[in-house]
């Protein structure tokens, strides 16, 4: 019997996505596993977890210049060397844990996990083999501490690969994969079942907003730029997912009613049903997120991106723009106007749409797992 930790972090819900697709597929797919997930910081420090959330929530709502000079100081610098050892003296409490339990493989779909447990490698603590997974499209140095210590890097794309070849990774040590993907997106949906389910009408084209999670973009930008898209395009079929955010949730409630749009705008809270959703949908609205970009790629839509948090969001808008299957709205530019380019065009929008299929990594879950496990 092979016993698999995987580690995760709270830090927006992408790590935690990543894990638990991982862990659904090995628990379905081999017989001869244990596998247990785990929250590294919650593990260490419950206080200390939910302090650095909400601060992390806070940062990403309302002071994103805060963020940026954290995440590029982290980069290189003297955060680089303060994380380290505050990595180290974390990895003491995190150890008790693997003592405990003893996986034969750990997969870490966060930095700090990776971290810790390549400190304790390392050291000698443990002889676990590690495989980190990176949930977004760029890397960030935290990835790669001690990365000598470290068996696997499952990467995104092959842009990815040569970065971490360029900062002295080993070939045999990447893994072109993919985000890991929830066998959800995998699954084909009945077109019209799911428009009906959510009476919306299979005639009009259909948009996919999301409103920004727990991570949100403060509720006067997005209900602003909700309402704006509401009165430019009135034949618009628009989702409008509030995640999590009751106060969002009203806002969008009391919009749909003043604006009379209650037949072509739906207001949902939070939704399990998202790959469904992206089934009957041709385009995406949202913050960059790894894990909403990548089941983005996997639906086929193309992507607006709205507001990306400095560092990794603004890196992933700019490879999937890059990419030509997302156009980035920034500061001053008119969404309306950038909108209407990509709804009025058949073939921009099937160029895109063609764009994010090739992209795609749809098995890149079953695929790390082969990798690491065999085949089952």
């Amino acid at each position: 019997m092979r016993k698999i930790l995987i580690f995760y972090g709270s830090y927006g819900g992408g790590h935690l996505s990543a894990a638990r697709s991982i862990k659904e597929y090995i628990d379905a797919n081999y017989t001869d596993t244990e596998t247990c997930m785990v929250d590294c910081i919650e593990y260490i420090n419950k206080a200390l977890n939910k302090v650095t959330t909400k601060a992390y929530s806070e940062i990403a709502k309302n002071a994103h210049w805060v963020w940026k000079k954290v995440y590029y100081g982290a980069e290189n610098g003297p955060l680089t060397k303060v994380n380290d050892k505050t990595q180290k003296i974390m990895s003491i409490k995190l150890n008790k844990l693997l003592q405990n339990y003893k996986p034969d493989l750990i997969i870490s779909t966060h930095p700090f996990s990776s971290h810790m447990c390549a400190i304790l490698k390392k050291k000698k603590k443990i002889n676990s083999k590690i495989a980190t997974v990176i949930t977004d499209y760029a890397p960030h140095s935290q990835w790669l501490m001690h990365s000598a210590y470290i068996d696997y890097f499952f990467v995104a794309h092959d842009g990815m690969k040569q970065d971490l070849l360029n900062r002295g990774i080993k070939e045999d040590q990447i893994r072109v994969t993919g985000i890991p993907l929830s066998h959800r997106f995998l699954a084909n949906y009945n077109k019209e079942k799911v428009l009906s389910e959510f009476n919306l009408s299979s005639k009009k084209r259909t948009v996919l907003f999301f409103a920004g999670g727990e991570q949100g973009f403060g509720k006067d930008k997005i209900f602003n730029m909700l309402k704006s898209i509401i009165e430019a395009f009135p034949n618009l079929q628009i989702i409008a997912i509030s995640g999590k955010n009751e106060k969002i949730k009203k806002q969008f409630d009391e919009l749909v009613l003043k604006t009379n749009s209650n037949e072509t705008v739906k207001v949902l809270p939070y939704t399990n049903k998202v790959a469904e959703l992206m089934s009957v949908s041709d385009l995406v609205i949202t913050k960059p997120g790894g894990l909403t970009a990548t089941e983005s790629l996997a639906s086929g839509l193309p992507i607006i991106i709205i507001n990306p948090i400095p560092g990794q969001e603004e890196e992933n808008a700019e490879f999937l723009e890059n990419k030509d299957v997302a156009i980035w709205i920034k500061k001053h530019d008119n969404i309306e106007k950038e909108l209407y380019k990509v709804l009025n065009s058949e073939s921009k929008l099937q160029s895109m749409k063609i764009n994010a299929r090739l992209l795609a990594k749809k098995n890149s879950t079953r695929d790390i797992c082969e990798i690491l496990l065999g085949k089952p």
